[in-house]
């Protein structure tokens, strides 16, 4: 698993996230304003776990980030403000190091 934070960012950095988002997710930060993401890179069935994880610990919106390396690895993105994502990164930590 691979897991990075980037703290207030930049707009061109959104956009290239909403290119690999579904429509819902798009919609969502044009709509808020995004004051971090959290990114997780994992296997499909623990991006929903850690989806589900996050939501419950913290007041942030999640959605799938498509890839296209050969695997197809996709990455979950954790977005809200500062201190929700921190939360809701942190509470997938803890769930990942209980596996």
């Amino acid at each position: 698993m691979s897991i990075r934070v980037i703290n207030a960012p930049h707009e061109e950095v959104l956009q290239m996230l909403q290119r690999r988002m579904p429509p819902h997710g798009r919609a969502h930060v044009r709509d808020h304003r995004i004051g971090a993401v959290g990114l997780v890179q994992s296997n499909i069935t623990d991006l929903f776990f850690f989806s589900d994880v996050a939501m419950k610990a913290a007041d942030v919106f999640t959605v799938e980030i498509y890839g296209t390396c050969p695997q197809h690895v996709t990455s979950l993105a954790v977005m809200g403000e500062v201190s929700a994502v921190r939360t809701a990164m942190d509470a997938i930590e803890a769930q990942q190091s209980s596996f």
